[in-house]
């Protein structure tokens, strides 16, 4: 998640630190604009052939698995995970790296508990496999609400980080001219997916994930070469930073010392531990990431897609460690506090003091490449799911020529690209954590217990799939909600409004425990029979990958 801060800081500290840390704003465009060119040239290149429903959603499943393995980490790591964990590392120290740990374990869940055997299963989508074995429309329409859910939120917050990361990297500070950027992000990701579609997005995310992963390691090395490779001597400094800052707050932190963050009374502990909860299983059921294993033509290719992820992924929060704590030995917490975008800024600030203007400008491009990279896909996935899910099999019971189908997803597309520029802007400047918790709440407890049990349980029925993704929707919106995310505290959405008697900000050791328990219940309780025909081939299939490639080449 982009990781919030309230910049509440002193306007004058504000405008210095603009003044100071911004660059040249000309220079930063001209990169970004560089980087749209490119990548729109190869989106146009790559998409000579998406008039099939396979060729849109799924690249006709024509990516090699090093190619989807490098996909797949562009498609992970966020601008939260560039910006806002190194911001976190840089403020709270350990704190902030746990938000590393959690997002490197949540993506080896993802992958080893799920990744493959949905690829295996599915065909485009999630909902492919949730309804293999059970009544195909109202287990599809299920899905496809949660999927529209999830990946509306995390849009919106993506887009919501775009208008709040120009005040620092383009220095418009204007509402307006920030919501004219969320329109531009928004514009352009209508345009990669309705030109390029799985194909060109999936270009995309490459080329966005080989400059991020390039750039953080660049800056990695020259924190490092600054300290003559001594971590230990970098930890020092850093601490020094921390006791000097102004803050009583940040000046009483040790930056290797638990509790930072998440320390003091036991309700902090809790909202922890259901925070780390949610985004250790949510990624096991974010739609956007599981559909990228459609794109690989076989079970290996998908294995080796694996392995590259994980192996980039890795590397990129080994990365974040050094960025944090560099940032907070030469920027300092102060200075980072005090800018425009708050924790957001350590990473563009340390650019600027490691590489100045140019290494600012490539790092700003990065972390615009990246957003725009993340909602492209995110929009692919919505878009896909409601063309070939709620279109093709709800309403037209699977009666619907893959032309049409194709076009009714790229109407889609436009429609959520509109309402994620209008929410995005109506988003802007508030509290973006929330939104991203939200979407990994919705996943991990709408999602993936109906994947498990889909997967693993025999006896898992169509009233336990929707009695799980219904419930674990309902409840994760309603406890969301009526939580100090949105009301009761400074920095809720409505700091103003006090309905908050949920006491913790992310609902997920509430939601997702409820979610599982009502696929059990449902199931138990009902007299649905299922197809033990579909359950053989299902459990076959999932394991085995044969007739995958057969689905995917279709």
């Amino acid at each position: 998640m982009i990781l919030g801060h309230s910049a509440g800081s002193t306007t004058a500290n504000l405008a210095q630190a603009v003044d100071t840390t911004v660059g040249e704003p000309l220079i930063n465009i001209a990169i970004f604009v560089a980087f749209v060119a490119v990548t729109m040239f190869v989106v146009i290149r790559a998409s000579k052939k998406n008039a099939t429903a396979s060729e849109f959603f799924t690249a006709g499943g024509g990516f090699s698995g090093p190619q989807n393995g490098v996909a797949i980490a562009g498609d992970y790591l966020s601008a939260a995970s560039f910006l806002g964990i190194a911001g976190a590392i840089a403020v709270y120290g350990y704190d902030g790296f746990l938000y590393s740990i959690g997002f490197l374990v949540a993506w080896l869940v993802a992958l080893l508990l799920v990744a493959e055997l949905l690829r295996n299963t599915g065909k485009f989508t999630m909902a492919d496999v949730l309804s293999f074995r059970l009544k195909q429309r109202p287990v599809r329409t299920a899905a496809a609400i949660s999927t529209l859910t999830v990946s509306l939120f995390y849009l919106l917050a993506q887009m919501a980080g775009a208008g709040g990361l120009v005040a620092l990297l383009l220095d418009i500070t204007d509402r307006t001219g920030q919501s004219i950027v969320i329109a531009v992000v928004g514009v352009l990701m209508i345009v990669y997916v309705l030109v390029g579609g799985m194909k060109g997005t999936t270009w995309v995310q490459i080329i966005k994930a080989v400059l991020l992963i390039a750039g953080a390691l660049f800056m990695t090395i020259l924190v490092l070469v600054k300290f003559s490779g001594n971590f230990s001597d970098l930890l020092g400094s850093a601490q020094a930073m921390i006791a000097g800052s102004s803050d009583e707050v940040v000046n009483a932190r040790n930056i290797i010392e638990p509790g930072a963050q998440y320390g003091g009374s036991d309700l902090s502990k809790l909202n922890f531990l259901s925070l780390g909860i949610a985004l250790v299983l949510g990624t096991a059921g974010l739609p956007h990431v599981l559909m990228r294993f459609y794109t690989v033509p076989t079970a290996k290719e998908a294995r080796r897609s694996v392995v590259w992820a994980i192996a980039l992924i890795g590397a990129f929060y080994l990365f974040t460690l050094v960025l944090g704590y560099g940032a907070a030995a030469i920027v300092g917490p102060d200075r980072i506090l005090a800018s425009a975008g708050g924790q957001n800024s350590a990473a563009p600030l340390l650019a600027f003091e490691l590489g100045g203007v140019v290494l600012l400008g490539v790092i700003s491009a990065v972390a615009f490449a990246t957003i725009l990279a993340v909602v492209a896909g995110l929009t692919i996935t919505a878009s896909a799911s409601f063309a070939h899910d709620i279109y093709a099999n709800v309403i037209k019971k699977g009666d619907v020529d893959e032309i049409k189908q194709v076009r009714v997803s790229r109407i889609t597309a436009i429609v959520i690209g509109v309402l994620a520029i209008g929410l995005g802007i109506l988003a802007n400047g508030q509290n973006i954590a929330f939104l991203v918790a939200l979407a990994f709440a919705v996943a991990a407890a709408a999602n993936l217990p109906t994947i498990v049990y889909s997967l693993f349980w025999r006896r898992f029925n169509t009233t336990g799939a929707l009695c799980s993704m219904y419930g674990g929707l309902i409840s994760t919106l309603i406890l969301i909600v009526f939580s100090p995310a949105v009301s009761g505290s400074p920095t809720s959405m409505l700091p103003n409004s006090d309905f908050a008697w949920f006491p913790l900000s992310n609902p997920g050791i509430v939601a997702i425990p409820l979610a599982f328990v009502l696929g059990i219940v449902g199931t138990l309780l009902s007299k649905d029979s299922e197809s033990r025909a579909k359950q053989a081939e299902m459990e076959v299939r999932s394991l085995t990958g044969i007739g995958a490639e057969k689905a995917t080449a279709h």
